[in-house]
C-alpha cells in the first residue's frame, strides 16, 4: 500500500504519544482518521489539532471492553466509511522488577496490552477480509517485545505476546491482501508512565516504580528520544513497503544480534537430520523472516 488518500485509519491510544503521531501522518497523506482512547480530554485535545488536518472523528474506548469495541467500530465506520487500516496501538507501561509485581499489575497490563491487541485484531479482522482494496494492519510491540533486561518483565511478557501476535497474523494473512507490520518503538517522547498511573484502576494494588516527570525528562533516554510524529512518518514509509518490522531505532542493533547469536548458540552440536527438518517445515516457513531482507534496509522518510 503506497497511497492512502481517501483511506479510513481506525488507531487505539490514539489521542497521544504515538497513536497521535501517527493519526498526523495519515491526516497530512490524505486519509480518514478515527481516534479511539479511554481519556476524553485527551480525545478532545487531540482532535483540536487533528480537526484542522482533515477528516478525522474521536471516540472513546476501553480496549478491554469487547462489546464496546464493537460498537466503536461501527460508529466509526458510519462516520468515515469502511476501515482500511487497523493500527492497534493503545498500551501501557510497567516499570519494577518481578518480585514486585502484583495480580491487580498482571491483569492492568496484560489485560490492557495484550486484551486490547486482541481485541482490536477480532473486531476488525473480519471487516478487512471482507473489504477491497489495499488493507494493512499495524500492531504496536515495543523494542522491549524483542529483547529484555531487569525492570521491564511484566511490559515484556505483553509485547512478546504482541510479537507472536503480529507475525503470526502475518504468515496467516500472506494470500489475502492484507498487509501486516509490527511498529517496534525504542525511547519515544511520550507520557506512557504517567499515562500507566492515571488509568489504573482505583484501588489496585501495584508495585509499580513511578517515573517523575520532570526526573524522565532530564535523563539522556529522553534527550535522545524520538518524537511521536517521525515515529507516525515512519510507519506509513513501513506501511508503503510492507514491512513485517517497522524499527525506530538503529542503536539497538546490538541487543538484536546478542540475542540472535545467543538463538544459535542454544542450539544442539548434532548434525542437521534431513528427514527431521523435512517433517519440521510445516511448522513454520522461514520466508516470514526472509521477504523483508530483499527489499533493503529501510530509508528514514524524508
Amino acid at each position: 500500500m503506497d497511497q492512502f488518500a481517501g483511506k479510513t485509519v481506525f488507531i487505539t491510544g490514539g489521542a497521544r504519544g504515538i497513536g497521535l503521531g501517527m493519526a498526523k501522518a495519515f491526516l497530512s497523506a490524505g486519509a480518514k482518521v478515527a481516534i479511539a482512547d479511554l481519556s476524553q480530554d485527551a480525545l478532545d485535545a487531540a482532535m483540536k489539532s487533528l480537526s484542522p488536518m482533515g477528516e478525522a472523528a474521536a471516540f472513546q474506548l476501553d480496549v478491554r471492553d469487547r462489546d464496546a469495541f464493537a460498537r466503536v467500530a461501527d460508529a466509526a465506520e458510519a462516520a468515515l466509511g469502511p476501515v482500511s487500516i487497523l493500527c492497534s496501538n493503545a498500551g501501557i507501561n510497567f516499570m519494577g522488577p518481578l518480585a514486585a509485581a502484583t495480580y491487580d499489575d498482571w491483569d492492568y497490563t496484560l489485560g490492557t496490552n495484550i486484551g486490547g491487541a486482541v481485541n482490536a485484531v477480532q473486531t476488525f479482522l473480519p471487516r478487512l477480509l471482507a473489504g477491497q482494496g489495499a488493507r494493512h494492519i499495524v500492531i504496536t510491540s515495543s523494542i522491549h517485545g524483542v529483547f529484555t533486561g531487569a525492570m521491564a518483565g511484566v511490559y515484556a511478557t505483553s509485547k512478546y505476546a504482541l510479537t507472536g501476535l503480529g507475525e503470526s497474523l502475518r504468515a496467516d494473512l500472506a494470500d489475502s491482501g492484507i498487509g501486516v507490520s509490527l511498529l517496534i518503538p525504542g525511547p519515544i517522547k511520550t507520557d506512557i508512565f504517567q499515562h500507566a498511573d492515571e488509568l489504573r484502576p482505583q484501588g489496585a494494588d501495584t508495585g509499580a516504580i513511578t517515573m517523575d516527570p520532570e526526573e524522565q525528562h532530564k535523563s539522556a533516554i529522553w534527550r535522545h528520544a524520538m518524537e511521536p510524529d517521525e515515529v507516525g512518518r515512519r510507519v506509513l514509509h513501513g506501511i508503503a513497503r510492507n514491512d513485517l518490522y517497522i524499527m525506530t531505532h538503529k542503536e539497538y542493533g546490538r541487543m538484536l544480534a546478542a540475542r540472535a547469536e545467543a538463538l544459535q548458540a542454544a542450539l544442539p552440536d548434532v548434525p542437521d537430520d534431513p528427514a527431521r527438518a523435512e517433517a519440521f517445515a510445516v511448522s513454520g516457513d522461514s520466508a516470514l523472516y526472509d521477504a523483508p531482507a530483499a527489499k533493503g534496509r529501510p530509508k528514514p522518510p524524508q
